[in-house]
């Protein structure tokens, strides 16, 4: 018999939840680092910045082997194969007594965390197309964004009274959770009939079909440039706030308020997206994306870090920019692939995380004494991304993509 099909706001509460596991495995341990730092045996503040980088790498990875196969078998079984891993991953962390051993829980963290976060864009691309993909995309970041408003306040109370291997314990509990709801309301979104047969070239063949869409392999490098700056953020937050500012006790709060521009922003490119369509939502974002990198450098090259609140107006600023992007960014790079969304899915994934994680570590690496390091990240993403939206524009110009299709 099959499952009902959940109401619109149940399914974009779902989908955001099995996102929102990612958030919670990295923010909720941000106001730990320090601890788990001395904990395990670093030496260096700027490792780190490993705890953080390391799940991405994961998350880029374990697409290639989830996206494939969930063409194949359908998305629901491998949505539960991911969580599996990620509790055995949690555990390989909890025990962990080295750099070495924390580093390879973390990327299996990633490798699991990302079965449900690319079955859920998957899933999506199953039920809508478009602008329309977009808009709910938009919505699905909206119920995602408050994990990372309240993670790093949580995992700051769960260290004060607990410790830091608690922090860990937290998110298994919530997996277990959404893995729960998941299961008992989320009927599967890949009818049998549009199943790729699972052989030996299901990868290499998509990966060729992938490659030959210019819009796709554009928008994903695009999303690439962008994930890697906000990346950059995000591995250096805790030093800057902490170590830089010293605001140990503030920086949950502050995380928060950041965190809360880009879920403004995503809210509003819901409405938005369907009036003016996401290239233009992405080329007006990325120009401002870039002005306030470049008036941050301007203003503050060569000099010691501002005023924190004229820090933080900055950062919320670019994050406001960053909020109409992500989603965005993500439909533009599907929408031509949406007859093998897994593969999909994982593929741009795999590029853009890749793109992220080396350049995220490199420009991560000059953030010791001040915040510039991550604006001029920050300028020379953006840059480089806006190039290749306009040759997009310039060469893909005849194709629309903006044709609006409710599979519902």
């Amino acid at each position: 018999m099959l499952k009902r099909s959940p109401s619109q706001f149940e399914f974009i509460a779902l989908m955001a939840s099995l996102m929102s596991i990612v958030a919670l495995a990295i923010d909720a341990l941000l106001p730990a680092l320090e601890y788990i730092g001395i904990s395990i045996g670093i030496t260096q503040v700027v490792d780190n910045q490993l705890l953080i980088t390391m799940i991405f790498l994961g998350l880029g990875l374990g697409p290639l082997f989830f996206g494939p196969i969930s063409d194949s078998l359908g998305r629901k079984p491998i949505v539960y194969m991911g969580f599996g891993l990620f509790i055995i991953a949690s555990f390989i962390c909890v025990f962990s007594e080295s750099l070495e051993m924390m580093i390879l829980g973390r990327i299996l963290q990633g490798i699991g965390l990302s079965a449900p976060r690319t079955i859920s864009i998957a899933m999506v691309r199953d039920t809508y197309s478009g602008d329309y993909m977009a808009r709910i995309m938009s919505f699905i970041t909206v119920v995602f964004i408050f994990v990372p408003i309240i993670a790093p306040a949580l995992g700051k109370f769960v260290l004060d009274h607990y410790n830091w291997q608690a922090i860990f314990y937290i998110q298994l509990i919530f997996s277990v959770l959404v893995s729960f709801w998941f299961w008992k309301r989320q009927p599967e979104t890949l009818d049998k009939a549009h199943r790729v047969k699972l052989t030996n070239h299901i990868f290499v063949n998509g990966f060729k079909e992938i490659m030959k869409a210019k819009r796709t392999i554009g928008f994903t490098v695009i999303a690439g440039f962008v994930t890697g700056s906000f990346m950059v953020y995000l591995s250096t937050a805790q030093q800057i706030f902490q170590i830089q500012y010293d605001l140990k006790e503030q920086f949950p709060y502050i995380f928060a308020g950041l965190a809360i521009a880009i879920g403004s922003a995503t809210f509003l490119n819901g409405t938005l997206v369907i009036k003016y369509g996401m290239e233009k939502m992405v080329t007006v974002s990325l120009s401002a994306f870039f002005g306030v990198s470049l008036l941050y450098i301007v203003l503050f090259h060569g000099a010691a870090n501002p005023n924190v609140g004229v820090l933080l107006s900055f950062f919320a600023m670019q994050f406001f920019a960053i909020g109409f992007l992500f989603g965005n960014l993500r439909a533009l790079a599907m929408e031509p692939v949406g007859h093998i969304a897994g593969i999909g899915a994982a593929i741009t994934g795999f590029i853009s995380t890749m793109m992220a994680v080396p350049m995220s570590i490199f420009i991560g690496r000059f953030v010791s004494d001040t915040a510039l390091p991550i604006f001029y990240g920050f300028l020379f993403c953006s840059s480089l991304a806006l190039l290749v939206l306009v040759y997009l524009k310039v060469y893909t110009k005849n194709v629309d993509p903006n044709v609006i299709e409710n599979k519902l």
